[in-house]
Parts: structure tokens; sequence; C-alpha cells
């Protein structure tokens, strides 16, 4: 069999710049860590192709949450969604950590709950109910996993039971 050839310093950094001040960058360079080593023989040719120009900036009218790896924006990046209200806050505060922290992903969930219940707020505002029966999936849940839909109606319900007697005891005991 034929052993791997490559060498970490054969991996060369051809856009510039010196990234040892993040944490973690380029453990991916030692092929011994690779879990196809020493199986793969590598030629380089999946890296081929990977140089490009950079597309010309989008213009920057709109806040752009990026990531700390990276010293700039995208060049090209959505503007249909920019980060505002508590959901904002939170996708702000966790645009502060690594792209492999906790500290970033775990609020990122949270922020995309707290918009889900922001919007059904501005839905709200705006006069229009909307219809979460239909907008969540619960028809086809109930047609095709009606054992689990019930299951899940009756948490729902038993938390929001016990959320409103929370609220509603007699403080005097």
């Amino acid at each position: 069999m034929i052993g791997d050839q490559t060498k970490p310093e054969d991996f060369k950094n051809e856009r510039g710049g010196d990234h040892s001040h993040i944490k973690g960058w380029g453990i991916d360079r030692d092929p011994k860590n690779d879990p196809t080593y020493p199986m793969k023989h590598r030629t380089d040719e999946e890296i081929e192709g990977y140089t490009w120009e950079r597309p010309e900036q989008q213009p920057v009218n709109i806040e752009v949450l990026h990531s700390v790896e990276r010293p700039n924006i995208p060049a090209v990046f959505g503007t249909a969604q920019p980060p505002e209200g508590l959901s904002g806050a939170i996708r702000r505060f966790a645009f502060k950590y690594s792209e492999s922290s906790y500290g970033r992903w775990l609020p990122l969930v949270m922020a995309d709950r707290i918009g889900e219940i922001e919007g059904i707020v501005d839905d709200l505002k705006k006069g229009h109910i909307p219809n979460l029966f239909a907008e969540h999936g619960l028809k086809s849940e109930w047609k095709y996993n009606r054992k689990k839909f019930v299951l899940k109606s009756a948490v729902t319900a038993a938390a929001l039971a016990g959320v409103l007697l929370f609220l509603t005891r007699d403080k005097k005991d």
C-alpha cells in the first residue's frame, strides 16, 4: 500500500494572512489527524480550482453580522431580515463568539425562537391573525404522526396550565 506522502508544510496559504491567533486554526493540517490517513493518497487534485477572484463587494446599507474568524464581511449577503428587536440583540451577542462555540450556536437557536414570537406579535400588530396550525405543519403532523401530535399537544397544554396556575396562585401561601 502506498502511504501518504504529503507533509503539513505542503499545504500553502496562497491567500496570505496569519491566522495563528485563532484558536484551532489549521488543526486539520496534520495528515495524521485525518480520519482517512494513511488510506488516502493525496494528489492535491481536490483543492485545485479553489482559488477565485473575490466578487465585487455588495454595498453595505444595513447591519451585517459576520464571523469573528473573518476579517471582513462576505462579498454578497442577504438583506431581507436584518437583525432587529430582542432576537437581533441576541444575534449580535452570539456573533461575538467563535463559530465552534456553544456561546455562538445556543443563543442563535434561542434568537430563532424569539424571532418567531416577534413575527407573530408583528402580525397581530398589523391586524393579521397568523394560522399557526398551517404554518407549523400541524395538519401533516395530525395526518401522518397522530400519536406524537397528541403527545405534544398534551405536554404543551400541561405546561401552559402549569404556567397559568403559577401566575394566578394565591400569594398569601
